[in-house]
């Protein structure tokens, strides 16, 4: 099946009696990249699930609204961002004292998630990426997992490039720090 062009979903929304097939259609189009652009801010399938859902309902809210002054991914992009921190900022657990207890209760709860099939070197990046500061954690899963842009991410984050490509380049180094001294206990 061709896949549809954005103008067409967009001409399709905006006509009411063709609205229900543009939104099923953007759907369809967006829901797998935007599932797991937020599964990296999450890690776990029912929280992205739920992310993912609370994101389609603010898109259908706000769609007529659109005003095309960015591309339309990158608009359901910064709501699916947004509602990413949100849920992380609105459901944080209690702070552990000890952050080694933290990543033992991580990794035990990622490797009870049906849904994630990685090995023991996917699971060491998650842990490495889930310590970065959320900025970096979010310019490092855009960059890395998602191979957006600068421009792109800077349209989402609304910030400037060099500021992404300073945070990126400070989550690469952690993340490489983190890699090779997981390896040196091996």
């Amino acid at each position: 099946m061709q896949e549809v062009k954005d103008a067409k979903i967009l001409e399709m929304l905006s006509n009411d009696s063709q609205f229900d097939k543009g939104f099923e259609l953007l759907v369809q189009k967006y829901q797998e990249r935007l599932y797991w652009h937020i599964r990296n801010y999450v890690h776990f399938h029912q929280d992205a699930d739920d992310i993912i859902q609370n994101t389609f309902i603010k898109v259908f809210k706000n769609i007529k609204g659109f005003e095309s002054k960015s591309k339309l991914y990158t608009w359901m992009y910064r709501i699916a961002t947004n509602e990413s921190i949100n849920y992380i900022n609105k459901n944080k657990r209690h702070v552990h004292s000890n952050v080694d207890e933290h990543l033992i209760e991580f990794e035990e709860k990622l490797k009870a998630d049906t849904y994630f099939d990685g090995d023991a070197a996917q699971l060491n990046l998650i842990k490495a990426i889930s310590k970065l500061p959320l900025k970096q954690k979010t310019v490092f899963n855009m960059r890395y997992f998602d191979e957006l842009s600068y421009a792109d991410i800077s349209e989402i984050l609304d910030t400037s490039i060099g500021s992404l490509k300073a945070s990126y380049h400070h989550a690469m180094k952690k993340v490489e720090t983190h890699l090779k001294e997981s390896q040196s206990y091996v």
